[in-house]
């Protein structure tokens, strides 16, 4: 198995760097102008590959043929290491459902504004995390009552 599992924020970086060239979205310009909205379909798209691309290595990886470890104790840590990279996985699927929600509302018009308060989200929480539908007081706010919540 590859041990330097690449992350979900790894695997944004990557996509990042990628998608930006010489343009970053800017304040300076109008919120969620044409250029911007450009920028983060991209973005979500190259995302959303990456991911695609690190599932298919794995799947490749499992087709490599069942563990053969001689020692039990090796076998046993493969097989926890193969348990963490499924789990991943699964995590950066349920991801992709994100990323797909993120591009209909792009394409609906609603991308970048809170569905809560109906504000602008913000270019800088938008392009450290472009699937995020909470400004980031709406954000906390709704953690806190999903704590007190669970806390009854």
């Amino acid at each position: 198995m590859d041990q330097g599992t690449a992350t979900e924020t790894d695997i944004l970086l990557q996509a990042r760097r990628r998608v930006g060239g010489d343009y970053t979205p800017s304040v300076q310009e109008p919120y969620m102008s044409d250029h911007q909205l450009e920028f983060f379909r991209r973005l979500l798209v190259e995302w959303k590959q990456s991911i695609h691309n690190a599932a298919a290595d794995t799947l490749l990886h499992l087709q490599d043929g069942p563990l053969r470890e001689p020692d039990p104790n090796d076998r046993a840590s493969s097989e926890t290491d193969w348990g963490i990279e499924l789990r991943t996985r699964d995590r950066q699927r349920k991801l992709i459902a994100k990323i797909d929600a993120a591009l209909r509302r792009i394409d609906d018009g609603e991308y970048g504004y809170c569905e809560i308060t109906g504000e602008p989200i913000g270019l800088g929480r938008l392009i450290a995390r472009p699937i995020a539908t909470m400004t980031i007081e709406a954000q906390e706010a709704h953690e806190r009552r999903e704590r007190v919540s669970r806390d009854d």
